[in-house]
């Protein structure tokens, strides 16, 4: 399963935000056997993010789309990922009403911020979906994600996205398999028996950097876990390896 991941933020390419939720996500992406070919950080604007959606819709068997979900008027991916289906946004009476009750809880928890506050918030701009998507809600997120065809929209808080994802995680997976082996050796030692584990077993194989409190690391990637157990044990015998 080829996944692509797309992170909106004006924060994230002017270097304010760091994209902590790519890479948790292509992680847990991975560790599910599907594979991350194409991960891209666009801006808060409706028309790129319409073209980047349809781009990635067309090419990959799902797209994971975080952030820019929220009321302010700078939260437009769903409008975006929306007019990437040339579909309308609308508004599920159900999501609302769940909305304006979590509305209404946390007015009734926080007194004194409603008080000291004025909270103007756009429940139709929270609630809304692209037509014809599947609403996701969580407790953790006050903004609806969705699911439109193969296209998922979450949150860009990091603890919202988590707990939205993982209303939907069971949906990704595949064959893709890994084993990592660490090595106190630099890459450049190990140039040559990772090429001929590539040629040899037809796996990828990549090579990570050491740092001054970590080894290096050597990891092994195929769709078929018993080969790649078998490169991960050839290559065990000709690098030196660390626990």
């Amino acid at each position: 399963m080829n996944v692509a991941l797309l992170t909106v933020g004006d924060e994230l390419l002017s270097g304010d935000t760091a994209n902590t939720n790519a890479t948790w996500l292509a992680r847990r992406l991975s560790e599910a056997g599907a594979t991350v070919p194409r991960i891209l950080t666009v801006p808060d604007d409706e028309a790129v993010i319409a073209e980047s959606v349809r781009e990635f819709h067309e090419a990959f068997d799902a797209v994971l789309v975080t952030g820019g979900i929220g009321g302010t008027p700078d939260d437009v991916t769903k409008a975006g990922v929306a007019a990437a289906f040339d579909r309308e946004l609308v508004v599920p009476g159900d999501v609302r009403a769940h909305l304006e009750a979590k509305a209404e809880r946390f007015a009734a928890d926080n007194p004194e911020m409603v008080d000291r506050y004025d909270m103007d918030l756009d429940l139709d701009a929270w609630a809304s979906v692209p037509e014809g998507g599947e609403p996701l809600l969580t407790d953790e997120s006050f903004a609806a994600g969705c699911v439109v065809e193969s296209v998922y929209v979450l949150p860009g808080i990091p603890d919202e996205l988590k707990a939205m994802f993982a209303t939907v995680a069971e949906d990704f997976g595949g064959d893709r398999t890994t084993e990592t082996l660490h090595t106190p050796a630099p890459e450049g030692a190990v140039v040559t028996t990772i090429t001929e584990a590539r040629e040899r077993f037809g796996v990828a194989v990549g090579s990570y950097p050491r740092s001054d409190d970590t080894p290096g690391r050597v990891k092994v990637t195929g769709d078929d876990a018993t080969v790649v157990t078998e490169a991960a044990a050839w290559l065990r015998e000709r690098i030196e390896t660390v626990d």
